[in-house]
């Protein structure tokens, strides 16, 4: 009897594929211009010349470019075609719809963490929040945003939900500069106690209430007004 022989098939190999430390590269150099705008490092209505970011960076200019197209996608840059690149103002508009967007996302999260939230998650968020106390107290916004974003970190980790939290990662950065605002004055003081409150029903297992505090608690992030750009 003939032996049976059996067909082998080998995967192809995609041909226009970039390398893999490109794309990281991509990314890295994206959310380091990203976080050097929303910390406030390059100011609204700074030029951003290309050669100069590369410059600092250690790039070329092509990943440099990329970022800022992706960049201007969620509002932070305004590109004027054959002129410049500006680090755009306080969007109200912009940072109104990233926050509705938050809110709800945030509120999704806790809704579907509570029952899952355990000792250890839930004395996080309190080690987190009496850090953002402290920061607040001593003026320190820079240490209170890193506290808040640490507490509301614990339910989206524990959700367990991926789509959400990559949402979350294109539209945050878009209130952080309305949040500096915020953590920089004295009503920034009434997040500390929506996060104790918001702790509280996580541990009493109220899922309906605590996603309501949590979607309010950023829903009551208010965007202020300020010049145009191109004025």
């Amino acid at each position: 009897m003939r032996p049976i022989q059996h067909a082998i098939y080998c995967m192809p190999v995609p041909i226009d594929s970039a390398p893999a430390e490109r794309s990281l590269l991509r990314d890295d150099v994206f959310t380091r211009l990203r976080d050097a705008i929303v910390d406030g490092t390059f100011a609204p209505g700074e030029q951003l010349r290309d050669q100069e970011l590369a410059e600092w960076l250690g790039v070329s200019r092509t990943p440099v470019r990329e970022a800022l197209l992706r960049i201007g996608e969620a509002g932070l840059v305004v590109a004027r075609p054959g002129r410049s690149t500006l680090v755009s103002d306080v969007d109200v508009d912009a940072v109104r719809d990233a926050r509705d967007v938050v809110a709800a996302l945030h509120g999704l999260a806790v809704r579907e963490a509570v029952g899952h939230l355990t000792k250890a998650d839930l004395r996080r968020m309190r080690e987190a929040n009496r850090r953002f106390r402290s920061a607040l107290r001593a003026s320190d916004v820079e240490a209170a945003i890193t506290a808040d974003d640490d507490l509301h970190a614990v339910p989206v980790d524990v959700s367990g939900n991926r789509a959400l939290r990559a949402v979350l990662e294109q539209y945050t950065p878009v209130l952080r500069r309305a949040e500096r605002l915020r953590f920089s004055r004295p009503p920034g003081r009434e997040s500390v106690a929506r996060h104790d409150s918001l702790i509280s029903l996580c541990e009493e297992g109220d899922a309906a209430a605590a996603a309501e505090v949590a979607f309010d608690t950023w829903h009551s992030l208010t965007p202020e007004p300020t010049a145009d750009p191109e004025d």
